[in-house]
C-alpha cells in the first residue's frame, strides 16, 4: 500500500472523509512534540482491519477502534516511567486506558487527540532502530504522520 493509499483510508475511517480534520490533527501533535521526534500510524486504521481476527475497523461500532500513534526519539522515549517499557529505555508500553500513568506528560496530549477524533488513542515510543525493523524487515505498515529529523 502507497502512502497515499494508506492516508486516504485513515482520513475516510478515523476522519470522516475530511482531509482538513488530519491536517488538524498532524498540527496539533506537531506543536506538542519535541523538536527531533517524529511519529506514526500503525494498526487498524492503517490497514482495515485487526491484526487478531481480522475484523474490520470500527467493527464493534463508530469510535471502538483506537489510534495505534508512535512517537520516534530520544526525547519522547524520555517522557516514559521506568515501568512504562517493554524493552527498557527502547520501546515503550502504549500510553492507554490500561496504563494510563507511565508517561504523564504525554496524557494532555493524548486527551486532546482523543477529542479530536472521538476514539481512544494510544501512544507509544520507540527508537528509530526498532522502527526499522518493524518498518523494513517486518513489513509492518505504518503512515508517516511527522518525519522526524536528525539534530544538527
Amino acid at each position: 500500500m502507497s502512502e497515499q493509499e494508506m492516508r486516504d483510508r485513515v482520513i475516510g475511517l478515523v476522519f470522516g472523509g475530511e482531509a482538513s480534520r488530519f491536517e488538524h490533527f498532524c498540527d496539533v501533535l506537531r506543536e506538542a512534540l519535541p523538536q527531533n521526534s517524529g511519529a506514526v500510524l500503525r494498526g487498524s486504521s492503517i490497514t482495515g482491519e485487526r491484526w487478531n481476527d481480522h475484523a474490520p475497523f470500527d467493527a464493534d461500532g463508530t469510535g471502538t477502534s483506537d489510534l495505534d500513534l508512535t512517537l520516534i526519539g530520544e526525547e519522547v522515549i524520555e517522557l516514559y516511567k521506568p515501568e512504562g517499557f517493554y524493552i527498557p529505555l527502547i520501546h515503550s508500553k502504549p500510553l492507554s486506558d490500561k496504563d494510563p500513568d507511565i508517561a504523564p506528560d504525554l496524557v494532555p496530549l493524548r486527551e486532546k487527540l482523543q477529542g479530536l477524533v472521538d476514539r481512544p488513542v494510544n501512544i507509544q515510543a520507540t527508537r528509530d532502530f526498532v522502527r526499522y525493523v518493524r518498518e523494513e524487515l517486518l513489513g509492518q505498515p505504518h503512515l508517516t504522520l511527522i518525519e522526524r529529523k536528525e539534530a544538527v
